[in-house]
């Protein structure tokens, strides 16, 4: 998602919807708590920020669940890893009270570039929907072509595997917590997106939210620093190029796109 913002114009993959696919559906009502889980520090803003912005202003919970520990998000071989690490946790926080959240964060840790679609992780991810008991899930789409990074590809097999144990009160009973079935599953960077969320008026909130992630803002947003402000400009309008061809689809001037499942 990050690597199609860092130059030029949004690419085909940043439309909202693939050739033959589904005309978006309507927007989702507000829900009472909204669970987003992405690999990486910055993912969750970039694939949904928008959409959780509205929700928060609306009253809504937003709760980010960060699978990796993020320690190897820089360009600089000097950087030490354990002070990105540092880092890129309050930047988190900051990013969701950009977004209108209360910085309510959860860090699973696991190695940068290293994340496993495996039993332990799925029962991490299992503890924590039952534990906040979202009505809305958002994450990676696990099934998008080409996708190079593992830790996206993986992050969304966990979110889906994640579901299906949490909702079924036979998985981990070890766990000591009641099943939960969420509402529905809101999967961005989808290569066939059926659905696109209104966030006109809250784009500049995703905005904020992305570039609370300071530590990323060369090798994720293309701006250097010293940046006089012409490199900044550039990326918000990628940012809002991006926004407003998902926008398009469903008639809005701003837009986020999802694969929607729905009922779980």
């Amino acid at each position: 998602m990050a690597e199609e913002l860092r130059g030029g114009v949004p690419t085909a993959s940043a439309a909202a919807t693939a050739p033959g696919s589904a005309a978006p559906g309507s927007a989702l009502a507000t829900p009472g708590c909204a669970l987003a889980i992405g690999a990486h520090p910055d993912d969750i803003e970039f694939g949904c920020g928008g959409t959780l912005a509205k929700w928060a202003a609306a009253g809504c919970r937003i709760v980010h669940l960060v699978l990796t520990d993020g320690s190897k998000g820089s360009w600089d071989p000097e950087q030490d890893p354990a002070e990105l690490v540092a880092a890129r946790r309050e930047e988190q926080r900051a990013a969701s009270r950009a977004l209108g959240g209360t910085g309510e964060v959860v860090f699973l840790s696991w190695p940068d570039g290293e994340l496993e679609a495996g039993l332990r992780q799925r029962v991490q991810v299992c503890s924590w929907i039952r534990r906040v008991r979202p009505d809305v899930v958002l994450g990676h789409d696990p099934w998008r072509r080409y996708r190079l990074h593992p830790d996206h590809r993986n992050a969304g097999f966990l979110t889906t595997d994640g579901i299906v144990a949490a909702r079924d009160p036979h998985f981990f009973p070890e766990l000591a917590l009641p099943a939960h079935r969420p509402d529905a599953l809101l999967l961005w960077e989808a290569d066939e997106a059926d659905h696109v969320e209104d966030v006109t008026g809250y784009e500049e909130a995703k905005l904020a939210g992305i570039l609370a992630h300071a530590s990323q803002h060369r090798s994720t947003m293309a701006i250097e620093e010293g940046d006089t402000g012409a490199q900044l400009a550039a990326f918000r309008s990628r940012l809002l190029g991006r926004l407003a061809a998902s926008g398009k689809q469903a008639g809005v001037a701003y837009g986020e796109a999802f694969k929607l499942i729905q009922p779980l």
